[in-house]
């Protein structure tokens, strides 16, 4: 089968966009009316993307083994390898979140289970493969930084806050600090790698200039990495305090301690991507499948001012969540539109994430 669109690791951006609108509804600090039907209805969604490309890949591979090496050679959808892992992920904590009342409880806690574990191991590859893929066989320069470069680091950071949502379901004792420890190792890990990113993109940015029309929607995939963790932190830490002789009260107050700055920095961060994304729109900026950054980012943004809603009791941010779900609602309308259309035209089949324009070619050999 011919694809309007060519296959990547990209596509599963479309899993993660759908199924962090479910888990947003479902984490918001306020009470709405008809959010949990919502929820279910875009994580059955969610699931059922999940599936179909699921489905599509296995049927690309059997055509061309090679695709997932030729894929991986290439840095501008390398970085993408970590899309799947967040994928699973979502779609797990989603069947936790909203599928228990479809599911059944045990089945949802199982169906969860297994979808953290596979997504973590495959979070934890997509961290070490990528990175590694750069240094040894990709070239690149300082203007090819892009916010797809956070894609790979940031899935261990999901592990850890859909992790928490699978720490009351383990035997008591050492399982359940097992589980919690490993999840502040993941966040550790992607928080630190994630900075170091962001400074590289950062210094793009300002050296460089806004990125090319396809990429620029990418500026967006910071959201996602500062906000899960923030959510992070909080679902951790309202696990600590019981879990952890001496120290639980300690990492409980991270969750403001760390949350509240930087979810300042997400606010900054908001106002130039925003910025920058208007420039584009005004110039003109025709569709990609990066335009998925405008889903799953945001999404993490509202679930990371719901925890600090719920942990502050403030009404600013119940109010600020309410309106990062609006954005959300539109940025997947926009990305979900701009992707039928690709699905329902005739048109030539085009690179799907586009590389940033300095960006040297990829040595194979």
């Amino acid at each position: 089968m011919r694809l309007p669109l060519p296959f990547g690791p990209h596509w599963y951006a479309a899993v993660m966009g759908t199924g962090i609108v479910a888990l947003a509804f479902e984490g918001l600090p306020f009470s709405l009316p008809g959010a949990h039907d919502v929820a279910l209805a875009f994580w059955l969604a969610a699931a059922v993307l999940l599936a179909a490309v699921t489905a599509v890949l296995l049927g690309e591979l059997r055509e061309d083994r090679s695709l997932l090496v030729r894929h991986y050679d290439d840095p501008a959808t390398a970085s993408f390898f970590g899309a799947p892992a967040m994928a699973l992920l979502t779609v797990g904590a989603g069947a936790l979140a909203s599928g228990q009342g479809l599911l059944g409880r045990t089945v949802a806690v199982w169906t969860d289970a297994a979808l953290w574990t596979t997504g973590t191991i495959l979070g934890l590859a997509a961290a070490v493969a990528v990175p590694y893929r750069a240094i040894t066989r990709h070239e690149l320069d300082d203007a090819s930084a892009t916010g797809g470069w956070l894609m790979p680091v940031v899935p261990p950071l999901v592990s850890a806050t859909a992790g928490a949502a699978l720490v009351p379901h383990l035997p008591p004792g050492q399982p359940q600090e097992t589980m919690l420890l490993a999840c502040y190792a993941f966040f550790g890990l992607s928080v630190v790698a994630g900075f170091l990113v962001l400074n590289q993109l950062w210094q793009r940015l300002v050296r460089h200039g806004a990125l090319t029309p396809t990429t620029l929607p990418t500026v967006w995939i910071v959201l996602g990495f500062l906000g899960q963790s923030i959510t992070a932190v909080h679902h951790l830490g309202l696990l600590a305090p019981a879990l952890v002789p001496g120290y639980g009260e300690a990492l409980g107050e991270l969750a403001l301690c760390y949350g509240v700055p930087v979810w300042g920095f997400t606010m900054l961060w908001v106002a130039l991507a925003s910025a920058l994304t208007a420039r584009q729109v005004r110039a003109g900026m025709p569709f990609a499948p990066s335009w998925w950054s405008f889903t799953f980012p945001v999404g993490n943004v509202v679930l990371a001012t719901s925890a600090l809603a719920v942990a502050t009791g403030l009404d600013l941010f119940q109010a600020i969540a309410a309106l990062f779900l609006l954005g959300l609602l539109g940025g997947w309308s926009a990305a979900a539109t701009g992707t039928a259309r690709a699905f329902t035209r005739r048109a030539p089949r085009a690179t799907p994430i586009a590389v940033a324009e300095h960006t040297p070619r990829t040595v194979v050999g």
